[in-house]
């Protein structure tokens, strides 16, 4: 999340607004959220309903959680989905930000699928 923090202006210029989902219990993740000032949205999601809902898998043997980036437009279509294999397996932010390009440029020339 650190490289998202980092890069949270340049998301917000492509009018893309991060929201990252955790499996912790509100007051853990607030304090984190805190601790870390994290510019972005989080949702505590300890019953797991958010994370099943968009698919992303848990791997006990590699720590839980898999990583899933998800790009979802104004309109809630997933126009992007990474599921990741490892706690490492994670887009770069160049990916992403190359990707809003792409989804901004479809919608300001109409291209963009309904």
């Amino acid at each position: 999340m650190a490289q998202l923090r980092q890069d949270y202006q340049k998301f917000v210029e492509r009018d893309a607004e991060i929201i990252a989902v955790g499996p912790e219990d509100r007051r853990t993740f607030a304090q984190y959220w805190e601790r870390e000032q994290m510019p972005f949205v989080g949702l505590p999601n300890p019953d797991h309903t958010v994370a099943d809902l968009y698919g992303q898998e848990v791997n006990l043997v590699k720590l839980g959680r898999m990583p899933a980036q998800i790009i979802i437009d104004k309109k809630g279509k997933i126009r992007y989905a990474h599921y990741g294999q490892s706690m490492s397996d994670i887009p770069s932010n160049v990916e992403i930000l190359a990707l809003l390009d792409d989804l901004n440029q479809e919608l300001d020339s109409g291209v963009l699928g309904s």
